[in-house]
């Protein structure tokens, strides 16, 4: 894919990226799956080299730089066929909101273990009945005294069972009045009352997904993120990372399928030609390949727009960039499939697990409709529809 638009360090991280992805590839992370284990030698390699932590801030151990570098490291490893959806979630998620919002005693904790990999930490927003309503959500904060008391449920929770704490987004119990006031607080895995039982998925990844029970969670009084006011501004904060990195996952994984794809029509022969010759096979992998270009300049956009500081301008970015990329990574895995019959849902190939896989980048974090009605709302100014 072509990379004009890029600096020369970002060209060259790209190049190292895909040469560690390169080293791992697919197998490693369908063997991971099959024994049921996490890709730890992957992360801590990608550790060592500095990609997770290449958002975060130098004074913590981290690159210094931004989104922009982040969502390269992702989509280089995915398009090797390795994504890590954990760095979706514990560099970009969690150690944005404590970079930026976290307390010096925060920082200092967290920002260099999620730099150098040596932490993890997971993020709980969605509810069992609030799904993409966040203003539904009813885990609730109460002080008592100098502590905090959380009480609530989330559900598809990644990671929780690697990650050394979960960001939780909880609601203090005076915004019962429907106004949304988040509240965003570390929970430790062991925490006393905090509970978690992992969800049988069809999804085939090394990341599992969780339904968490927060009965009478107590937590310090320091265990709350920035300011009990500013909940909104920090939990945006950290969903325009989200999306942005969900784009890079879609990418990465529709450029590994439609690689493969390429592949196969250069060599498979069925009559005279390479069916790759026929345009009923051709024409479909360049749409596909236009389609993976369009959505890359998006994401490219929505994580300038968030490096400078742009935070309402790289949200719209970034949900047009999400929606793309989705979109995008399903008319590729599909067609990947398509264009090696029999063979796209073979063992041997690994595309048919894609198939299940690439929804993801639709659905998570957010639908597509929710994008749409978000565009439809801010962007067109047409009436609210929800």
């Amino acid at each position: 894919m072509s990379t004009v638009l890029e600096t020369e360090e970002h060209q060259a991280l790209r190049a190292a990226v895909a040469a560690l992805g390169k080293r791992y590839g697919r197998d490693y992370m369908t063997s991971v799956v099959r024994e049921g284990a996490h890709p730890r030698e992957l992360w801590a390699e990608a550790a060592k080299l500095g990609y997770l932590g290449v958002n975060l801030p130098e004074e913590y151990g981290g690159g210094g730089s931004g989104m922009a570098e982040l969502s390269i490291v992702l989509e280089e490893l995915g398009a090797a066929g390795s994504p890590l959806l954990m760095m979706v979630v514990s560099p970009a998620i969690c150690g944005t909101v404590i970079g930026r919002f976290g307390t010096d005693a925060q920082k200092r904790q967290w920002l260099p273990g999620l730099a150098d990999g040596s932490l993890t930490m997971a993020f709980g927003i969605t509810e069992p009945d609030a799904g993409s309503n966040s203003h539904r959500i009813t885990t609730t904060a109460r002080r008592d005294g100098e502590e905090w008391v959380l009480t609530g449920r989330k559900v598809f929770v990644s990671g929780v069972d690697i990650a050394d704490a979960t960001l939780i987004v909880g609601r203090t119990e005076d915004a019962r009045s429907g106004r949304l006031k988040p509240c965003l607080f570390i929970v430790p895995r062991e925490a006393p009352g905090f509970q978690r039982s992992q969800i049988d998925m069809e999804l085939q990844a090394p990341e599992k997904q969780f339904e968490l029970v927060l009965d009478d969670v107590r937590l310090p009084a320091d265990a709350l993120v920035g300011d009990e006011d500013a909940g909104l501004l920090q939990l945006f904060a950290g969903l325009n990372p989200e999306r942005i990195m969900t784009a890079a996952f879609g990418i990465g994984m529709g450029r590994y399928a439609l690689g493969r794809a390429v592949e196969y029509a250069k060599t498979r022969q069925v009559w005279k030609e390479p069916i790759g010759a026929h345009q009923a096979i051709a024409h479909p992998l360049a749409q596909a390949h236009i389609e993976l270009e369009l959505a890359r300049l998006m994401m490219q956009k929505a994580a300038r727009l968030y490096d400078d500081g742009d935070d309402a301008g790289a949200g719209e970015a970034a949900n047009m960039a999400k929606y793309a990329a989705g979109e995008a990574c399903v008319k590729a895995v599909d067609q990947a499939v398509h264009t090696l019959g029999g063979n796209g849902l073979t063992r041997e190939y690994g595309l048919g697990s894609l198939i299940t896989a690439s929804r993801v980048a639709r659905i998570a974090p957010v639908s597509r409709e929710m994008i749409l009605n978000y565009v439809s709302h801010q962007s067109l100014g047409l009436p609210k529809s929800y």
